[in-house]
């Protein structure tokens, strides 16, 4: 007969347990917070963990107090997951299969073009991503195509049966002349780091570089550079420097570095603590400039630079005769107080010149020793006067070196601004010279008039941008909420926008094919397509698109009937509150992508509010596989870029600072009552969603406007900017947004009482007595930006006063919460989240 378990009351944690009957059970330790309980009853070989639930929409905490019978006798737990009651697991059950119908739809990533070896037309690889939810990863291939021009306004395409999956791979880059390709695959731990030189059909060479020699390869886009040199000899690239080595302890103590005793029993201890980069550079402490030789897999350090520069965005200075080799790269100081870096541009930051390694007349150590500007290698500043320099790019003769400047947002503290762009004429010696003259070629657009350039706003540039004329640079830059690809003549500063003036579409550059171009396009309704730009010789440059057909991206029938049965329109939204106090280009009217049912409806449709981080960011008239599926479920979508926003000019973004929770949110709700005046949204079935600023946004609308929505979802958002000063990656952040032009000069470690008033009162928490919206929270644990805390205030000041509130935290994710199970996850909860309560 079986035996009644123990009632158990006597556990350190303030709840208690009830067991039912079954069969030996073994109760494992209880940790002693309930946000961290977990047990595990190990009985019959049914039994499974079993987890605390999340906060529940009453306020309480509810936990599952016993296991019970299904009909097959077997013991298990009750069917619905934690928090759902079973009308909202049916919502799951429906909108989770219609979502990974949108999660499954594949990204163009890059794409590179090469000569053809038969002389006709040319070879294109696209690098193509597709989520991999099972696994949580990314899932990576490549996808070959022949490119052959069969009339001077005609192309054909002939693919790759299938792609070729890369496993393991962190970065791919071609050779100049096409006929190598180099494979970097950065492991974790300890291992080393590989690097893989394939030809046409094999791998041809393979070196594996020691944690002694560096660490991982920078392949981020931002520190990232990894650049062949000109006879295809050498790689110079980015790798963190050697690990400083640990304090050793052993049964004795401390072992000391020189002792000859075995280490036996020993275990190393942490050391000195060093700042890293910040949010996705958590553990990247320094990176560091290095050079292999690909045909002795030699590795050498490039001497002269020290640690008071972190290094970035490599590449090789052209050659002339008899003169040494160059590299020029982008240097950040590093030997004073580490900020976040990612997303922001107002880092100070330069280009720098310095002599490469491998010369004959030299023989060098291969170990890398920090600061070794006292090897006789010194470096060379070249941008001096600028105070921000990147994206550096020689053009083809060699004769001109240009690149990106984004001086006004180191001046400013605002994280983006509008950038410029430069030019240094390069020596014909090849021997770079103490502060060569910058010419300003494409200058800071402060107040663009209706329909003309905005100003440049770029995030990326091709290795190779360059026309044949070897000084027009092609690049995609924000205009307004699309992007358009322009090319530049860096002699003139002349800008021709070249994709089509009157799409509302998203055009990224890919690659160019000789003075052709290799692009994708896309909009809020209609996925990536490939588009085949053809320069026209005749008369004045013009250039005709031609969409070409592929094997991918590719969506289910399902999801091509819902797109179908959508559109969009970017609206011109006018500023309510004109006035003289502000520039021409704050007064100026800002934009929002609506996007609809094409049926007529007596009834609009409820309306979602989507709104962008930043706040110097842009939401793009581009397609997203979230913001589609939310569409998908029967909602309008006002997606807002509010005053502050990238593409219209700086004046309009530089009215922002030292005005968020006032002037931003003033914008959205303009923007609102502007579809509502329209007869385009019911104002009793509003939701609103916004991550980052967004969710900054979307916490202060539901307090400063408690009845205008009926749910709202925030994504890691800024809730409380007096916590955020000292706990956040990037505390200047918030002097800069809340003290606008004077932020900069007040920036301190230790907030003063004064300027914690300030935060708090512009901060959404400080309205959150009055809010009355159901909202749900979407957090990420590692998230160094807004910290996690942040949130967790809010919620608990939320339930503390009985509101209606749901959290779920990502343990894994950082502030972007795009890990493919954490991003699948967070947009189901909030499909599910904003039908419950606002349809």
């Amino acid at each position: 007969m079986t035996k009644p378990l123990l009632h158990l009351t006597t556990i350190a944690a303030p709840f208690r347990i009830h067991w039912l009957h079954c069969h030996t059970p073994l109760l494992l330790p209880f940790p002693s917070s309930p946000s961290r309980f977990r047990s595990f009853f190990l009985c019959s070989k049914f039994f499974r963990p079993f987890t605390s639930r999340p906060f529940s929409q009453s306020g309480q905490r509810s936990f599952s107090s016993c296991l019970v019978m299904d009909s097959s006798g077997v013991n298990s737990f009750l069917k619905a997951p934690a928090g759902l009651d079973i009308a909202s697991e049916e919502e799951y059950t429906v909108q989770s299969k219609l979502l990974q119908d949108f999660i499954e739809i594949s990204s163009i990533d890059k794409s590179w073009t090469f000569a053809s070896p038969s002389g006709n037309g040319s070879q294109c690889m696209f690098a193509i991503s597709q989520p991999n939810l099972m696994a949580n990863t990314k899932r990576r291939s490549i996808l070959s195509s022949h490119i052959i021009k069969q009339s001077s306004d005609s192309v054909t395409f002939h693919w790759a049966p299938f792609p070729v999956e890369l496993n393991g791979v962190s970065s791919i880059i071609p050779s100049p002349s096409g006929s190598k390709l180099l494979v970097v695959r950065n492991f974790e731990n300890d291992s080393p780091t590989r690097f893989e030189v394939w030809g046409p059909s094999q791998v041809e060479k393979e070196f594996q570089i020691p944690r002694t020699i560096h660490g991982s390869v920078y392949c981020d886009g931002w520190f990232e550079g990894i650049s062949w040199n000109h006879d295809e000899t050498l790689i110079a690239y980015v790798a963190e420097e050697p690990v400083p080595s640990k304090p050793t302890f052993t049964r004795c103590g401390y072992k000391k570095s020189d002792s000859a005793d075995k280490d036996v029993g020993s275990w190393k201890g942490q050391g000195e603590w060093e700042e890293d980069w910040g949010e996705s550079y958590a553990g990247k402490r320094q990176s560091a400039l290095f050079v292999i030789n690909i045909n002795s897999g030699e590795v050498q350090a490039v001497k002269g630079i020290g640690k008071s520069l972190s290094v970035g965005q490599v590449v090789w200075a052209p050659v002339a005769e008899n003169s040494d080799q160059y590299l020029v790269f982008v240097g950040w100081p590093s030997d004073t107080r580490k900020l976040g870096i990612k997303y922001c541009y107002n880092r100070p930051c330069g280009l720098y010149v310095v002599k490469a390694p491998f010369l004959k007349s030299e023989a060098v150590d291969s170990s890398y020793s920090g600061d070794n500007a006292s090897d006789g290698v010194s470096v060379v500043a070249l941008t001096e006067s600028t105070g921000s320099a990147f994206f550096p790019r020689f053009s083809p003769g060699g004769k001109s070196l240009v690149f990106f400047s984004a001086k006004t947002a180191v001046e400013s503290g605002a994280h983006w601004t509008t950038n410029s762009l430069h030019r240094i004429d390069w020596p014909a010696d090849g021997k770079p010279n103490q502060l060569p003259k910058v010419v300003e070629v494409v200058p800071v657009v402060m107040c663009p008039e209706d329909g003309c350039f905005p100003g440049l706003y770029c995030t990326n540039i091709l290795s190779k941008p360059w026309l044949s004329d070897g000084c027009t640079i092609i690049i995609s830059s924000v205009w307004r909420s699309v992007e358009a690809i322009l090319a530049i003549n860096i002699l003139s500063g002349n800008i021709s926008r070249i994709s089509p003036s009157n799409s509302n579409f998203v055009w990224n550059l890919l690659a160019l094919d000789g003075d052709n171009i290799v692009a994708v396009s896309s909009s809020p309704v209609d996925i990536p397509q490939i588009q085949y730009g053809i320069r026209k010789t005749s008369g004045d440059a013009t250039w005709s698109w031609l969409d070409i057909s592929s094997p991918g991206p590719r969506c289910s029938e399902k999801v091509k009937s819902v797109l179908e049965a959508r559109q969009f329109t970017i609206m011109q939204i006018p500023v309510k509150d004109i006035t003289d106090k502000r520039t021409k280009g704050a007064n100026n009217p800002y934009e929002a992508i609506f996007v609809s049912s094409k049926s007529q409806k007596n009834n609009p449709d409820p309306l979602i509010v989507v709104i962008h981080g930043g706040p110097h960011s842009v939401s793009q008239s581009s397609f997203s596989k979230s913001l589609a599926f939310l569409t998908s479920l029967g909602y309008s979508l006002l997606i807002v870029n509010y005053r502050g926003s990238l593409g219209f000019g700086e004046e309009a973004l530089q009215s922002l600072p030292g005005n968020i929770g006032s002037q931003d949110v003033n914008d959205v709700l303009a923007a609102i009552d502007h579809v509502i005046a329209k007869g385009l949204a019911d104002p009793s079935k509003i939701a609103v969603v916004g991550g980052s600023h967004g969710g900054f946004l979307t916490t202060h609308l539901i307090g400063q406007a408690p009845d205008k929505f009926a749910a709202a979802a925030a994504r890691n958002p800024v809730c409380n900017l007096a916590l955020m000063v000292g706990t956040s990656d990037i505390p200047d952040w918030c002097y800069a947004e809340s003290f606008g032009s004077k932020g900069k000069s007040l920036y301190s470690d230790v907030a003063s009482p004064e300027h914690l008033t300030v935060f708090y009162d512009k901060s959404p928490i400080s309205h959150i007595s009055k809010v009355k919206t159901p909202v749900i929270f979407l957090l990420g644990a590692k998230d160094l930006r807004v910290p996690v805390s942040n949130g967790i205030q809010y919620v608990r000041a939320l339930k503390e006063k009985g509101n209606v509130v749901k959290l779920i935290v990502f343990p894994e994710d950082i502030h972007p919460i795009d890990r493919p199970q954490s991003d699948f996850e967070s947009f189901l909860n909030i499909g599910v989240w904003f039908k419950k309560y606002c349809h």
